[in-house]
């Protein structure tokens, strides 16, 4: 017997989405796959749910195209959206079982240290490029503003992690293709890393 109003529950669920209160859609979204596993909607949502608090700065420019796409065709959406998820970079299967424990999510989640956390160590200890190379591997910056991003990738460039940022900026531009700033970073980044 189905516990839930799955229709109430997603309004609930995008709505705390569009609010950037992720936790609480994430949350949302798998209440609805606890009763509907099937729901290709409450599933999509609940990845990018996931991606927006781990910092993916693609997730809220997808969130909006899959609303985009959801309310010219529903279905075709849903259909859409898991193939650009599933070709996406990452493991899915990772986030699945993230949403089926969402308690296990918030402790990964308590390893990473926000952009301006980061900065502040930075300034502590006045070394960026070790500072960088000792928390790359324990733990995961999570930048949510793109200004961040932008100086995050100069911050790498000036330090030797050329090829890094390069791969930031290419997944960067794969979402936000006419942007001008990620364009002449990108440009900036690639001649940099060949001279």
């Amino acid at each position: 017997m189905k516990t839930i109003n799955k229709f109430k529950a997603l309004t609930t669920a995008n709505d705390s989405f569009n609010k950037a209160d992720y936790a609480q859609a994430l949350r949302n979204y798998a209440l609805v796959l606890k009763d509907h596993p099937n729901s290709k909607e409450a599933y999509n949502g609940a990845i990018l749910a996931e991606m927006a608090m781990s910092g993916e700065l693609s997730a809220v420019a997808l969130f909006d195209y899959y609303e985009v796409l959801r309310s010219e065709n529903a279905d075709e959406a849903d259909l859409i959206m898991s193939e650009i998820l599933s070709s996406m970079d990452g493991t899915l299967d990772e986030i699945a079982q993230l949403i089926s424990n969402p308690s296990k999510h918030r402790v990964e989640l308590e390893n990473g240290i926000s952009y301006t956390e980061f900065k502040m160590l930075v300034e502590e200890e006045g070394d960026f490029k070790r500072i960088f190379e000792n928390i790359m591997f324990s733990t995961r910056v999570i930048i949510t503003e793109k200004e961040d991003f932008l100086d995050f990738l100069e911050e790498l460039v000036a330090h030797g992690f050329s090829e890094m940022a390069i791969s930031y900026v290419e997944s960067a531009l794969s979402v936000y293709k006419n942007d001008p700033k990620l364009t002449r970073v990108f440009e900036m980044i690639r001649f940099k890393a060949h001279n």
